[in-house]
């Protein structure tokens, strides 16, 4: 049997009430089955983000009819009281609308970031702290902890092929201290056994691939329904000047693509720059796409210190441009009087939309020390690049 994870929680478990964000899945589901096995006083909550009719038997969305009805199979095998929370218009307003003007605005944005920022820690939290619950847990992977100071921190998943750190960036020490995530410490074929040792049905149950709202994983049906300036056709530019052909709506595209330009050239082109103001799609060779610092907006700071005072002390630290990409050296600093994130090599594919997350190494428990909004990038060090349009905080591309 897998050793039980530590559940983290001060005083008698009778008498300590957490609330479990529960989305039907095994992970969240082996989360309430963790501490209804300790004595605490469970409650299972599941949102209901969007109108799940159509998705309704759709395999791989998470939220939806079918999740609904497992997280509450679930918590009645365990005993424990469920409710299904309507947030259905603050998740649109959150989340599905400003994706989509992301995309309007030529940035490459993450749902699952704005999602956890807004509708799961700031909202079902406050709804877990009416309830009277200590803690809010999930089925993340990630590892949080106490520091010497008593402030929490979070670091990366023990398996590192599972690590939701890098969507977690976003959240703040007050959010840390009433969360927990039971799960860091495990890897995923050891979260399927204690699913399978407590007798829940969702043991075997398969992960959630697609963005949940996101029938079938086409996201430009989402776009074009919302935004449907981002589907209009425009110029494919090469970084010379030269206009090479036409595109198909620059939601279609995002820094670093090369497959789907539907042009010929005797060399590779990449996407390098949108400018959506103008419906261009700026492309150039792979040489173009290298990055070496990075402005980052709306940050959050879970270091030692404050912010600034670290990009002063030019701070070594680690930094993930994308969720798939391993941390690379860099060191946050301080160009033209704005805070930036320079970088050892140049990174490709620095996309505005995308977070660019700090870690204080590049491997192993790495602790998480914040991040922020891709909404620039310079291919020199030392100098960053002005954003071109700002919608909703983020810059409209990277400049070439």
């Amino acid at each position: 049997m897998t050793e039980l994870p530590f559940l983290d929680i001060d005083g008698d478990p009778a008498s300590t009430r957490v609330v479990v964000a529960m989305s039907g899945g095994v992970d969240s589901s082996v989360v309430a089955a963790l501490f209804a096995q300790a004595g605490y006083d469970v409650v299972g909550v599941t949102l209901q983000l969007y109108d799940h009719g159509a998705a309704i038997h759709r395999r791989g969305a998470c939220c939806a009819g079918q999740d609904i009805y497992d997280a509450s199979e679930v918590a009645r095998k365990l005993g424990i009281p469920h409710y299904v929370l309507d947030y259905e218009s603050r998740f649109k307003e959150e989340v599905i609308d400003r994706f989509a003007a992301s995309y309007a605005s030529g940035a490459t944005p993450i749902p699952c970031v704005d999602c956890n920022r807004t509708v799961k820690f700031r909202d079902l939290l406050a709804t877990a702290g009416e309830l009277g619950a200590a803690v809010l847990a999930t089925g993340h992977y990630v590892r949080s902890s106490a520091l010497p100071d008593g402030r929490r921190a979070l670091f990366r998943a023990a398996e590192e092929g599972r690590d939701q750190s890098y969507f977690l960036y976003a959240t703040t020490e007050a959010q840390l201290a009433r969360l927990r995530f039971p799960l860091g410490g495990l890897t995923k074929p050891q979260v399927r056994a204690l699913a399978a040792g407590f007798g829940l049905d969702v043991a075997d149950k398969p992960d959630s691939q697609d963005i949940c709202f996101v029938p079938g994983g086409d996201y430009t049906q989402v776009v074009e329904r919302l935004r449907p300036e981002a589907a209009e056709a425009g110029d494919i530019v090469h970084l010379d000047g030269r206009v090479l052909g036409r595109h198909r709506g620059v939601m279609h595209y995002t820094i670093g693509q090369r497959k789907g330009l539907g042009i010929s050239m005797p060399e590779p082109l990449y996407v390098v720059g949108i400018d959506a103001a103008l419906r261009q799609v700026k492309v150039g060779p792979r040489a173009a796409l290298a990055v070496r610092t990075i402005r980052i907006a709306d940050v959050n700071w879970l270091g030692d210190g404050r912010f600034e005072e670290a990009c002063a002390a030019g701070l070594e630290v680690h930094v993930k441009v994308r969720s798939t990409r391993p941390p690379v050296p860099g060191r946050l600093a301080f160009a033209g009087g704005v805070p930036v994130v320079e970088l050892v090599v140049g990174e490709e594919g620095v996309a505005p939309g995308q977070a660019c997350v700090l870690y204080d190494q590049g491997s192993g428990a790495a602790r998480l020390l914040g991040g922020g909004t891709i909404v620039g990038a310079e291919r020199g060090a030392g100098a960053v690049a002005q954003g071109a349009g700002v919608l909703a905080g983020v810059s409209a591309r990277v400049s070439a």
